[in-house]
């Protein structure tokens, strides 16, 4: 579900910009009161796994469709709103700045779309009222497949919001939001089924991290996660470097929808105005463009073929593991401008 800039007016992107950024200085803060040794390293490994795994599209059956899980709600969970919202904010910043998933003119869209419902919405209105105190296994997997599902019908109206109030008359609402809500609810079980099983395993080998989060406090410094940064490092590594050749070659839930409506995957591009420029930028950024190497063909740069399953390629295991390497980086970064901050 990451937006192309062709889907947006550059007056919606600059408010979905600033609406993102704004969460992004308020999380900061929020984090920075009640941050710890622990949840630094945390935010890394779940935001290195969460980019692999976003990698991995799943085949919805007889539609032709596919889609990934969108992650929200496992950070949501497993880190709280505040510190999920910053590892998902990172996790996006660094696909369209050096993969080119999802454009940069659109980034503050995605953010918004995949961040802010899952992690400030669903999670404490719903999640933790269906999973209560008790965090037994069947509430937790009742609670994480609502709260999913929720999430995802939000994030996909938004876009189908965004694009209206973008103009494109090519999208018309009422079937351009009909597809949408109606593929990712099939998505959104998908992933809900996932985020489940992830979540009944870190409450068995770390039921303390979960506890932390719902009564809003640290974990105890006696507590040791090696155990469950170690585990979700190793995951990330295997499912980008090796899981991710067999991701469904099917267009997206976002590209099935707009395909079903105007016969191609994808709008045209702007050629003037702001958006070109934000494409200029992400070409010279994006070192391995939609996590392919790049050829020089005839004289111009083109992308490697993708479309065989499996796709045994060399660049989508590299992208997939130095993707996670530069997630991790990048939230380190971050949690040592908060500390820095914090002593101030």
């Amino acid at each position: 579900m990451h937006m192309a800039d062709a889907l947006l007016s550059p007056a919606v992107a600059a408010a979905m910009w600033a609406g993102s950024v704004t969460a992004i200085g308020y999380s900061s803060k929020k984090l920075k009161q009640n941050v710890d040794n622990k949840i630094i390293p945390l935010m890394g490994a779940m935001g290195a796994f969460i980019f692999s795994a976003q990698m991995i599209n799943f085949t919805i059956p007889i539609t032709g469709s596919s889609g990934h899980i969108g992650g929200g709600m496992i950070l949501a969970i497993t880190l709280g709103p505040y510190a999920a919202f910053l590892t998902m904010a990172s996790i996006l910043t660094v696909q369209a700045l050096f993969f080119a998933d999802g454009g940069l003119l659109a980034l503050g869209c995605n953010i918004w779309n995949l961040g802010i419902y899952p992690c400030f919405l669903v999670y404490p209105l719903i999640y933790k009222l269906i999973a209560g105190n008790d965090m037994g296994t069947k509430r937790i997997s009742i609670a994480a497949i609502v709260s999913v599902i929720v999430a995802l019908q939000l994030g996909a109206f938004s876009v189908v919001l965004e694009t209206l109030l973008s103009g494109k008359t090519e999208l018309p609402f009422g079937t351009f939001a009909l597809l949408m809500q109606t593929i990712h609810l099939a998505i959104g079980l998908v992933e809900g089924i996932i985020t489940a099983g992830i979540i009944n395993y870190v409450k068995k080998i770390r039921p303390e991290i979960l506890d932390a989060v719902s009564f809003s406090k640290p974990v105890e410094a006696s507590i040791s996660i090696k155990n469950v940064l170690t585990a979700f490092v190793i995951v990330a590594v295997v499912t980008g470097g090796f899981l991710s050749w067999f991701a469904s070659t099917h267009p997206d839930g976002l590209e099935w929808s707009i395909e079903k409506v105007t016969g191609q995957v994808e709008l045209a591009e702007a050629t003037e105005g702001i958006a070109p420029v934000f494409r200029g930028i992400q070409k010279k950024t994006a070192f391995l463009n939609d996590y392919n190497f790049k050829q020089e063909t005839g004289g111009k740069l083109e992308e490697n073929e993708a479309h065989a399953w499996p796709g045994v390629e060399a660049a989508t295991s590299v992208a997939g593991v130095l993707g996670g390497v530069i997630v991790l980086m990048f939230i380190s970064f971050i949690g040592l401008g908060i500390r820095f901050f914090k002593k101030r």
